[in-house]
C-alpha cells in the first residue's frame, strides 16, 4: 500500500468512527466538546497535506489519538464500558479511560512536535530537543486544563461529564502528570524508530 492509500484508509475509517460516535452519544454536548479537537486537527492536516506531510508513524499515532477522543466523546471518559469492566474486575476506584486520554495527550503531540522541529531544522537531535518537546507537551496539557476550567465556569454543571474528575480533587494534577509521562515515554520508546521513519520519508 502506498502512502496516499494508507492516509486515505486512516481518514475514511476515522470518518466512519466519527459517524458512529454521534449516533446516540451519552451526552451530545460532551460529545461535541470531546470530539471538537479531533475534527479541528483533522481539518488542519487535510488543509496542509499538499504542502506538508507527516511520516506514516505520526499519522498513525494521530489516528489513534483521534479515536481515543471520539470514543471518549461517545461514552464520556467516566463511563467508557471497557474501562468500567476493568474497574469492576480489578476493584478500582474510578474509570481510568481519562488517564489513557491524557497519557495520549502527551505521547502523540510529543512525536508531532519532534517531527516539526526536526524537519524544519529548528533543533537538532539531542538533550535540548528532548527537553523542549516535553516542555511543549506540558504546556499543551496545562492549556487544555485551563480550557476545561473555562468551559466549566461558563456552563456550570453541563460540563461535569467533560471534566470527568470523578470526585478526585487532584484530577487536574494527575492529568498533567500522565501527559508528562506520555511525552517522555514517546521520546524514549519511539525516538529511534521516528528517526528511521524520517530518513525513509526523506528518501522517498
Amino acid at each position: 500500500m502506498n502512502d496516499r492509500n494508507f492516509h486515505l484508509c486512516l481518514l475514511v475509517s476515522l470518518i466512519g468512527i466519527l459517524i458512529w460516535s454521534v449516533i446516540h452519544p451519552k451526552d451530545l454536548f460532551t460529545w461535541f466538546l470531546e470530539v471538537f479537537p479531533a475534527v479541528i486537527g483533522g481539518t488542519i492536516l487535510i488543509f496542509i497535506y499538499p504542502k506538508f506531510r507527516f511520516t506514516n508513524l505520526v499519522y498513525f499515532l494521530i489516528w489513534i489519538h483521534a479515536i481515543i477522543l471520539i470514543v471518549g466523546g461517545h461514552y464520556t471518559y467516566a463511563e467508557m464500558p471497557l474501562f468500567n469492566w476493568f474497574k469492576d474486575i480489578f476493584h478500582l476506584t474510578r474509570n481510568y479511560y481519562d488517564r489513557l486520554g491524557h497519557f495520549a495527550q502527551g505521547f502523540i503531540p510529543a512525536m508531532i512536535i519532534r517531527e516539526i522541529l526536526l524537519r524544519n531544522r529548528v533543533l537538532k537531535k539531542g538533550k535540548w530537543l528532548f527537553c523542549i518537546v516535553v516542555s511543549m507537551c506540558l504546556a499543551i496539557s496545562a492549556t487544555y486544563e485551563l480550557l476545561e476550567f473555562t468551559v466549566a465556569l461558563l456552563t456550570g454543571t453541563a460540563a461535569e461529564a467533560f471534566l470527568g474528575t470523578q470526585g478526585d480533587i487532584w484530577d487536574t494534577q494527575w492529568d498533567m502528570l500522565f501527559a508528562l509521562w506520555g511525552a517522555i515515554t514517546a521520546l524514549l520508546v519511539l525516538g529511534k524508530y521516528h528517526d528511521y521513519s524520517l530518513r525513509s520519508s526523506h528518501k522517498s
